[in-house]
């Protein structure tokens, strides 16, 4: 279930759309929102829909503070804070004692350890984190083709090649993308992001297939595999022919929008669950 509207919504917000999106629907629905965010990388209109306290990632301490002062009891984590650009350019992290803390607890810098300690601490000072899929229902990606491009027999062979390959890769928390052609793996996504790992394989052949999917034991808080008109504008510089999505577990921005590009450019989008072989 979604957050009690008589509480205060609390949002820890990164790039792209999904906090704007996460605060006008809490809004909608009564709720008052309270977020964090992280300068040059939160949309700034997020302001129109929540009291946002301005923190630089590592400050910890103080995003607790703030949410706590506000009531909040329940909160969200929406959108990326690129670990790519915080190892280039580690004085934007500003770690405080608690982020300190953290980091020095963990055995490993994945994406998973960093983000599970953030949680299990918000969770031990009295603040439950909630699914991002909760949240956000209608964004939710279902299996089948969006649009009217369908997919080649080729295609789905790709894909079904591509997906056990994306699941083991996920698995150890490496990424959830592969872009796959003729059952060649082209490329493979990493700390970059997907929307790169798009655009290195389009450097070495046109008509690919990229395969997004979510960790096999993908945990809902957080890191929910995510597509839209960026991923789309990454297929188009590829050159590519068909993005595949693991259907129930990726949430879809601005559908209709993506249709449309997709269409006027000969990309199949579509949802698959479990093997689609």
């Amino acid at each position: 279930m979604g957050a009690d509207p008589s509480r205060v919504l609390g949002l820890v917000a990164g790039q792209g759309e999904l906090p704007l999106r996460a605060a006008r629907s809490a809004r909608a629905n009564g709720q008052s929102v309270v977020a964090i965010g992280f300068p040059g990388r939160t949309d700034p209109a997020l302001e129109d829909y929540a009291e946002v306290t301005w923190l630089q990632p590592g400050q910890v301490g103080a995003a607790l503070g703030a949410l706590r002062d506000a009531g909040v009891c329940e909160a969200a984590m929406l959108g990326k804070v690129p670990k790519a650009a915080l190892l280039a350019r580690p004085a934007e992290l500003q770690p405080d004692a608690e982020a300190l803390r953290l980091l020095a607890g963990l055995c490993d810098r994945r994406d998973d350890s960093i983000l599970g300690a953030i949680a299990d601490f918000l969770e031990e000072h009295g603040i439950r984190l909630l699914a991002q899929v909760d949240l956000l229902p209608d964004l939710v990606g279902a299996v089948g083709v969006l649009g009217g491009v369908e997919p080649t027999a080729e295609q789905r062979a790709d894909v079904s090649f591509g997906f056990g390959i994306a699941k083991v890769l996920a698995g150890v928390d490496v990424g959830q993308t592969v872009v796959v052609k003729d059952g060649a793996v082209l490329a493979v996504e990493a700390i970059e992001g997907t929307d790169a790992a798009i655009r290195r394989a389009g450097e070495i052949a046109p008509g690919a297939c990229a395969v997004k999917v979510a960790k096999p034991s993908q945990d809902p808080r957080f890191d929910v595999p995510t597509i839209g008109p960026d991923t789309l504008a990454a297929l188009r510089d590829a050159k590519a022919a068909a993005l595949a999505f693991e259907a129930g577990r990726t949430l879809v921005l601005d559908r209709d929008a993506l249709v449309v590009e997709a269409g006027a450019h000969g990309i199949a989008l579509f949802g698959i669950r479990g093997d689609p072989a």
